[in-house]
C-alpha cells in the first residue's frame, strides 16, 4: 500500500445523468483544506481524479463531479472505488490529525520504546476510541487511545507513542 496516501472514503452510485457520483467519506479533510483532486483505486492502481465541483449532502456524503466524467455510464464505472487523499495535502498537524490519517502508523509503547505494531483500523463508534494494532506475528491488539494515554506523535516517522497500561498487550 502506498504510504503517501490514506483512505478517506468510497464512491457510491451515480447521481443524475451528467456524471456526478455519491462519495461517502470518513475523514473531514474537505473541511481542513482546499482539495482539488483525490486518488481513486481503479483496477488496483491509484489514479488521480480532479474535481470539477462537489457539494455536501450530509456530514459523510458529497455529490462529486469529476473532470472528464460526463455521463451516467462513466460515473457508474467508478461505483465502489476506494477514495484516497495525499498525506502531504492534508492540512493537519499533531494537534489536528484525523483517525483515517493514522492508519498505517506504528504504535510504540512508551514504557520500553518498542514498536507494538501497525494501526490497521480505528473504531470511533463508541465513547472509548480503540486502535486495532497488528503486531509482527499477525495478532491484533485493541488499544484505547485518549489524550491521557498519548505520549507523542511523529508524523514524519509515522509513529504514535502511547502509555499502554500494564498487561493490556497480553490480553
Amino acid at each position: 500500500m502506498n504510504e503517501d496516501v490514506y483512505q478517506i472514503g468510497k464512491i457510491g452510485k451515480a447521481h443524475g445523468v451528467k456524471g456526478e457520483v455519491q462519495m461517502q467519506f470518513t475523514d473531514d479533510v474537505f473541511d481542513r483544506t482546499d482539495a482539488d483532486f483525490v486518488f481513486l483505486k481503479v483496477d488496483g492502481l491509484l489514479v488521480p481524479f480532479f474535481f470539477e465541483e462537489y457539494r455536501f449532502r450530509s456530514d459523510d456524503m458529497a455529490l462529486v463531479k469529476f473532470e472528464d466524467i460526463d455521463t451516467a455510464e462513466r460515473a457508474r464505472e467508478l461505483t465502489g472505488c476506494e477514495v484516497f487523499f495525499p498525506r502531504e495535502k492534508a492540512d493537519s498537524d499533531e494537534a489536528n490529525i484525523s483517525w483515517a490519517e493514522i492508519i498505517g502508523y506504528t504504535v510504540v509503547n512508551s514504557a520500553d520504546g518498542k514498536a507494538v505494531g501497525t494501526i490497521s483500523a480505528v473504531d470511533d463508534t463508541t465513547i472509548n476510541v480503540l486502535l486495532s494494532v497488528a503486531d509482527s506475528n499477525g495478532d491484533e491488539h485493541l488499544i484505547p487511545i485518549s489524550e491521557d494515554l498519548m505520549a507523542g506523535m511523529d508524523k514524519k516517522e509515522r509513529t504514535i507513542t502511547l502509555n499502554i497500561p500494564d498487561g493490556l498487550l497480553e490480553l
